[in-house]
């Protein structure tokens, strides 16, 4: 449902309304699939859709489909500064987005927000990217032993 609603906002930007086709296209499911979606959707009040028109988003679609768009941005986000290259970090997006709870996105997104308000990226963010290439702790750790970081 979640992707049907971020595809029929892009494709609302894009072309002025969603037309089935290209919703089908999209979701590369058949014409009959996304119609019978996007009647759904309509009862749920998220969407007008007129047959052969295609669908626009209602205000409490198109506040889902922003409400999403920041979720998809905060983990795409999230996942670049632990050193994901940013096209995974796109596509993983997509998959958690759906799955994430509240209040674990709550906290991501000021995650993402405090990193993006370093002044320079941190030495810990460094350090964590040269343990994932290397496996061994940077020099901020040496002062603590193996035993007290695993605690």
């Amino acid at each position: 449902m979640e992707e049907y609603i971020e595809i029929i906002h892009a494709l609302e930007i894009r072309e002025g309304r969603a037309a089935t086709g290209r919703i089908a296209a999209e979701m590369k499911v058949k014409p009959s699939s996304a119609t019978e979606m996007l009647k759904k959707l309509q009862h749920e009040g998220l969407l007008k859709y007129e047959t052969y028109a295609g669908a626009t988003l209602t205000d409490s679609g198109r506040k889902l489909a922003l409400e999403l768009k920041g979720k998809h941005k905060a983990i795409a986000d999230f996942l670049e500064i632990i050193g994901v290259d940013r096209s995974i970090a796109e596509r993983d997006a997509c998959q958690m987005e759906h799955h994430v709870g509240q209040e674990t996105m709550e906290r991501l997104k000021w995650f993402v927000q405090f990193a993006s308000l370093s002044p320079s990226e941190p030495l810990w963010i460094e350090n964590f990217r040269r343990y994932c290439e290397t496996g061994e702790l940077g020099e901020c750790n040496l002062c603590c032993s193996h035993s007290d970081v695993m605690r």
